[in-house]
Formats: structure tokens, sequence, C-alpha cells
């Protein structure tokens, strides 16, 4: 009995390894409908006008995503996907755009290393110019309204990063990626670690003092 469902059991995997479908199956995985140039410059060209058009849209899109942004960010990949792998679905094809869309970005950030060590206006093209959005307390409500930015997202992020009130911030400013950067006025500034050890190094030497003082008048009490 045993014998004859392992006997039946081995005719079932010989038919479905001479299913024809199964040839098909491992066909359309591994067989491109476009070719790899083709491929290959699909990738290069939608991964350019994605840079282009970020660098258009100015350090908001970067800085933060409200409800609006999240909704253009979720449907940017459905929009660009066929553009990318046109008439293709296949694995191969898959992983092969990953792949290059992996080492376009990785030549893309060395070259502009070091194209903007050679060349200051490259990098200003490229990432823009740091935007004040504060100075001195008072929000800079023209730059905000050239990016975008409403005050009460400014004020909270000036908030998250040390600031109580907006006469604590001397200078807050957007850096070309999108990063809010707040300096506080020296009286609201928060001890940092630096801070910590000099003020621990000027107890230790009043310490210090302080027991010489006992010692020389020890002997006199």
């Amino acid at each position: 009995m045993a014998a004859a469902t392992r006997s039946a059991q081995w005719r079932l995997l010989v038919r479905a390894a001479r299913n024809p479908d199964n040839g098909r199956m491992w066909h359309d995985m591994f067989q491109t409908g476009i070719s790899y140039g083709e491929k290959t410059l699909r990738t290069i060209l939608v991964y350019a006008a994605i840079v282009l058009l970020l660098r258009l849209a100015g350090k908001r899109e970067l800085a933060q995503l409200n409800t609006l942004d999240l909704a253009v960010v979720l449907l940017l990949s459905n929009v660009v996907q066929n553009a990318v792998i046109g008439n293709d679905d296949s694995l191969a094809g898959g992983v092969y755009g990953a792949a290059v869309l992996i080492f376009v970005n990785s030549l893309f950030v060395r070259m502009q290393v070091y194209l903007t060590d050679r060349t200051p206006k490259f990098e200003r093209w490229l990432e823009g110019t740091p935007s004040v959005l504060i100075r001195d307390g008072e929000i800079q409500r023209r730059t905000l309204r050239r990016l975008a930015l409403r005050p009460t997202d400014v004020v909270a992020s000036s908030r998250r990063q040390g600031a109580g009130h907006l006469r604590d911030v001397r200078e807050m400013v957007l850096a070309p990626g999108g990063s809010m950067l707040v300096e506080l006025k020296e009286s609201e500034a928060s001890a940092d670690h630096s801070d910590v050890l000099a003020i621990r190094a000027d107890l230790a030497r009043i310490q210090e003092r302080l027991d010489e003082l006992l010692r020389r008048r020890g002997p006199q009490g």
C-alpha cells in the first residue's frame, strides 16, 4: 500500500514537471519584456526627472509632509512605475531595475560630492541656499510665504528643538536638505556636555583652593 502511494505521488510530480504551464511560468519570471538597454535608459531618465522636480518644488517638500504632500508621495511611485518598467513585469527585470537605480543614485551622490568640492556654484544650483525663517525672535513672513510654510509649523519645530518662545530664538534656518536648524540666544541655550565638563573643572579648582585654605588654617587652630 505504501509503495503504491509513493508511486502515485511520483507520477503526480512527473506530470507537474511536464506541465507546459510551469515552463511558461519560469520563462515569464526571467524573460524581460523589453531590452536591458531600454530599461537602463528608462530608469536613469525617470530618476533624473524626479530629482529635477523635487529641486523645483523647493525645500518645503523635504522639510515636512502635510496631508496633500503625503498623497503626492504615495501616488508618485505608481505614476512613474510604467515609465520605468515599460512592457515588463518579470522578476529579472524588476531586480535589474532596482540594481540600476541604486547604482545611479550612488554614482550621482559621488559626482555631487566631487563637483561641489571644485565648483561651489554647482551645490547652490542643485541643493539651493539656506533660508532664514526666524531672526531675533521675529518670523520672516515673506520667506515663509515664498516657501509655502505655515507659521504654526515653524513655531512647533522651534519648540521641539528647545525654544520655549519665539524670543528665545536667535536664528532658525531651513537648510537645503530640508532640516530646520535652530540657534538659541545665549541666555536660553541649554548646557551641552562640554559646558558640564567646564563647570565640573571649575568646581574641582574651587574645592582644591578650599582644601588648601583648610590645611593652612589647621595648624593655626
